[in-house]
């Protein structure tokens, strides 16, 4: 996502300038030469049936549901699942934003304009990228539902975990 932020700001900053190309700017350039041809001789792929599209569908739509999930962690030095809880949903990657991560903004005088970080509705930046998972696990002492921070090192509750997948 940087790279991307970086390649747009730089070739908004040599827009219009007299200056010459750079050996980035060249490269880009013979790859795109090279990139058309590609397609100009291949075309696309004769795609018919759409099955992993329609797989996808299916994937997203039952994420969209609100079903019953069993979450289990994995140990490498087992190489066994062990049960965590009962949750609600497949669990949403850390790193997912509720909003777009980046806003273009006006760069300098001119009608410059280029990507740059936007915080989350609570203010805060989220990383590109993070291995913990949120899950929805119901609190196995009453009949809430919470959310859990999980990842491979850590895993934050807002209740106590069941003595079943604590190791003492």
């Amino acid at each position: 996502m940087y790279k991307i932020a970086l390649a747009f700001l730089f070739a908004l900053l040599f827009t219009g300038c007299d200056v010459a190309p750079s050996s980035d700017q060249i490269q880009s350039q013979r790859q795109e030469t090279i990139q058309q041809e590609m397609a100009s001789q291949l075309g696309m792929p004769a795609i018919k049936n759409f099955s992993e599209m329609r797989l996808l569908k299916m994937v997203l739509e039952m994420r969209d549901q609100n079903i019953p999930t069993y979450t289990y962690t994995y140990s490498e030095m087992t190489g066994k699942f062990r049960f965590m809880g009962h949750t609600i949903g497949f669990g949403i990657p850390y790193a997912t934003q509720y909003t777009s991560p980046d806003k273009v903004a006006r760069y300098g005088a001119g009608s410059h304009y280029l990507a740059v970080p936007q915080a989350d509705p609570n203010g805060l930046f989220s990383p590109a990228s993070a291995e913990g998972t949120w899950i929805l696990m119901k609190d196995p002492n009453g009949t809430d539902v919470s959310p859990i921070y999980v990842e491979p090192r850590i895993t934050v509750s807002k209740f106590k975990l069941p003595a079943s997948i604590v190791a003492e």
